[in-house]
């Protein structure tokens, strides 16, 4: 009777496959999400720009390609090579597209903040920065990529450590500097009107979560693999990076409804309770500046001690006119 293989000393997948399951069940949970997302912006936006449809379609086709990867990874790894250590010990090409896809992905979205920040501020110098920033993380995870083919073995994964500082590092700087201009920015246009204010402060609130979140995955991704080295912690963080980055694009789109009716929401309110025409500010397809209306009344004098029968001047009716405002930021700015 042949012997049985000795048992390896320690259970590997324990080490790599643990995080990798419980990132991958992060990741699909995030992917449900990002469909949500995708069906409510193109039944929502008909009119928006065809390049940002395009950038929206583009976004969920990597992330629909992405999901299948990594859960034909893990299937392959823990089901059809079951109670076979040696076969996990290296990761495959399907792992490797991880790295590349999300450093494409969140490139993709941070370009297009860097695109937004263009135009609410009209500075070259904040957008390139984003941009440049984008372009590195781009670079540093299909470096990540290329290194997992070049010493695929996942105790050896702290040989490229450079070059996944690079690629996380830079998604961090560039997520951090994205929330703190568009901050920066909309607080300094903060008005005397509620109704615009309260939009401005949504807008705010949006963009801290959304950028705070990325950032700081990203920073606790890169703590992990820094930290515990030989160990596969941080792969429960990395394969979620990706559909956050993407529900963080969606999310700033589709919230553009909310805004939409919340306004309007303010406007009938006010007008039931004043019977006057309320400020209405939409950031839409169109835009309706605030008017203050003032009515100005002339009054002619009569002499009252004129004889009977004679016929006094009638009052003059009201003259309204409208002093406008400061008009406010082109609706693509809020895109």
């Amino acid at each position: 009777m042949a012997e049985s293989a000795p048992p390896p000393p320690f259970n590997f997948a324990k080490i790599a496959h643990g995080p990798l399951l419980i990132g991958t069940m992060l990741n699909t949970l995030l992917y449900g999400i990002s469909i949500t997302q995708t069906f409510i912006y193109f039944s929502t936006f008909k009119k928006d720009r065809t390049w940002m449809k395009l950038v929206v379609l583009f976004i969920f086709l990597a992330d629909t390609m992405n999901s299948v990867f990594d859960i034909e990874y893990i299937y392959n790894a823990l089901v059809n090579n079951y109670n076979n250590p040696q076969a996990i010990m290296k990761a495959n090409w399907v792992f490797g597209t991880d790295p590349a896809m999300t450093a494409i992905i969140g490139a993709t979205v941070q370009i297009f903040f860097a695109w937004r920040v263009k135009v609410l501020t009209n500075s070259y110098i904040a957008s390139a920065f984003i941009a440049v920033g984008a372009l590195v993380e781009c670079l540093g995870g299909i470096g990540t990529s290329i290194a997992i083919g070049i010493v695929p073995q996942w105790l050896e994964f702290q040989k490229f450590k450079v070059t996944v500082i690079i690629w996380l590092a830079a998604s961090t700087v560039t997520d951090i500097a994205i929330t703190t201009i568009l901050v920066w920015h909309l607080r300094r246009h903060k008005g005397s009107f509620k109704v615009s204010n309260d939009i401005l402060d949504k807008l705010i609130r949006m963009t801290v979560q959304t950028g705070l979140v990325t950032s700081i995955w990203a920073t606790l991704d890169l703590a992990l693999y820094l930290g515990v080295p030989n160990s596969g912690a941080h792969l429960a963080f990395n394969l979620a990076l990706s559909k956050l980055y993407s529900n963080s694009l969606l999310s700033s789109l589709n919230s553009r409804s909310g805004w939409k009716f919340g306004t309007q929401d303010v406007s009938t309110e006010a007008s039931s309770s004043t019977g006057r025409r309320a400020n209405v500010l939409t950031f839409g397809s169109s835009i309706t500046r605030p008017e203050v209306f003032i009515d100005v009344e002339s009054h002619e004098m009569a002499n009252t001690d004129s004889k009977p029968g004679s016929v006094t001047a009638p009052e003059r009716p009201p003259r309204p006119f409208s002093l406008s405002e400061k008009p406010l930021p082109p609706p693509d700015s809020m895109v």
